[in-house]
């Protein structure tokens, strides 16, 4: 941007004589054009990224982007989220952090927040042809994003790209309809209640329609089992220690409920008075909507949270905090339901919803947790963080939960994203990317881990790459503390 103003003050002689150096090492042009020597000039329009006249077009938005709205400037609402991307380039790192696990594995700025941020400009811009911005290229763009949200947190300017592509697969959707594996993964908190009836059936066709419906034959699918929540008579606890509402997603529900029971039996000997949330109506189980969300199905997403609200409003109302136990579960309510459904009571929710491992460590911070706990016999814990944990901070607070435990030595792996990401490392046509992303440095980790090491990780897909990977058993942190119950 500053070459044109070298000429005036070293004179034309020197910036030729640097225009020689220059074709004699670079005879074709083609390392840094324009730098030094024959540069543009600053003021020529037809490079600016907003060129004259730039403009986007109103379009109805699914979810509120509202806080990026600034007055008195040209782009609102998505527009202006999009925008926020300045071409700083943070998201080409690799030494550490989680952005942005696509980039990592393919090497390739069209699957990188930053190309991603400008392919989508210049679609709701116009500057890719009409109606690009729902089109086949922008979907190729946004397809190996994992909405990981490392961006959300680790790019400066807090570009949220998981969230804009909620936005995008709404309205790509919308004008093209979806797929049946879409729908079959996106609409599993609804049949979930009738398939954890009849898990074996389940599971036998779920086999058989396995490469059907694009999933990778290389992948083991999770399996149906007894819903935690059906098979729990209760639905309240006293407890001398306060009240705390246990959320039990849809995955920790139907296909790891050892999860479920264990977290109960660590609130339950914290001497926690413990409320199971359950809808209102006594229907079936609550859901986060994140299967929707994943899908760009925005309104089925919205008709789950406010399930979710009227259920626990009540205990909201009162200051109950709310636990969970799936990270992209949980952290849903604190980040997508307030873009959702904006307003009192979901900023309200918001701050009253804590991951197990945040509650504990709180609670011990503020000398409340009354846990006793005895060693374990591995005396080695090795922790991968889901990206969502580490995007809101959370993962100190899962540290500490686990330095609860005597003996334990934890260790945290330095690690992007483990690949799985909700359904993207189950699909066919996603699952070489998805053990790419694992082998940069999770599976490596895991499978150079002694035997008697104990391998950590809340997030259900996480585990099931570590066990796909690497033919190793992942635990939550709730099993471990539950195990160390003295």
């Amino acid at each position: 941007m500053r070459s044109e103003w070298i000429e005036p003050i070293i004179g034309p002689r020197l910036v030729a004589a640097l225009a020689e150096i220059k074709d004699l090492f670079d005879p074709k042009g083609l390392l840094n054009p324009g730098k030094i020597v024959r540069p543009s000039k600053q003021d020529d329009a037809s490079l600016f990224r907003f060129k004259p006249g730039y403009a986007v077009p109103k379009m109805a938005e699914a979810l509120d982007w509202s806080e990026w709205s600034v007055r008195g400037a040209a782009s609102t609402g998505f527009a202006a989220a999009v925008e926020m991307c300045n071409n700083n380039g943070h998201c080409r790192k690799f030494d550490a952090g989680t952005m942005c696990p696509s980039f990592r594995a393919t090497g390739d700025e069209k699957h990188l927040t930053r190309g991603r941020a400008n392919t989508l400009r210049l679609a709701l811009s116009g500057q890719l042809g009409p109606d690009a911005f729902t089109s086949d290229d922008v979907f190729e763009a946004l397809d190996l994003c994992v909405s990981c949200k490392g961006c959300r947190r680790e790019c400066p300017t807090g570009v949220d790209m998981a969230k804009m592509k909620i936005e995008f697969l709404h309205h790509y959707h919308a004008r093209r309809g979806y797929a049946m594996k879409d729908r079959l993964i996106a609409y599993l908190p609804r049949y979930g209640p009738l398939a954890s009836r009849f898990p074996r059936t389940a599971n036998a066709v779920q086999r058989m329609g396995k490469r059907a419906f694009g999933f990778a034959a290389q992948r083991s699918l999770p399996k149906w089992r007894r819903s935690f929540l059906g098979s729990l008579r209760r639905s309240s606890s006293d407890g001398k220690a306060g009240e705390v509402v246990l959320f039990v997603d849809t995955f920790n529900n139907y296909f790891e409920p050892e999860n479920a029971r264990a977290a109960l039996a660590v609130l339950d000997r914290a001497g926690y008075g413990v409320h199971i949330a359950r809808a209102t109506d006594g229907s079936r189980p609550l859901c986060c909507g994140r299967t929707f969300l994943a899908a760009g199905m925005v309104e089925q997403a919205k008709a789950e949270a406010q399930r979710v609200l009227a259920a626990l409003e009540p205990y909201v109302g009162r200051g109950v905090d709310v636990v969970g136990l799936e990270p992209s579960c949980l952290l849903t309510l604190r980040d997508e339901f307030k873009a959702m459904l904006p307003g009192g009571e979901t900023d309200a929710l918001a701050e009253s919803a804590l991951l197990f491992e945040e509650f504990l460590a709180r609670e011990h911070q503020t000398g409340r947790l009354a846990l006793e706990l005895k060693p374990l016999a591995e005396k080695r814990a090795l922790l991968h963080g889901h990206c969502h944990q580490k995007a809101f901070g959370a993962m100190p607070a899962v540290q500490r939960a686990l330095s609860l435990v005597p003996e334990l030595k934890v260790e945290t792996i330095e690690s992007s994203c483990c690949g799985m990401a909700g359904n993207f490392g189950y699909e066919a046509r996603h699952y070489a990317v998805s053990m790419k992303m694992a082998e940069l440095a999770l599976l490596p980790k895991v499978r150079s881990a002694a035997e008697d090491t104990l391998l950590v990780a809340d997030g259900t897909s996480c585990r099931h790459q570590i066990a796909d990977g690497a033919a190793r058993e992942a635990v939550h942190v709730a099993q471990v503390l539950a195990r160390a119950l003295a």
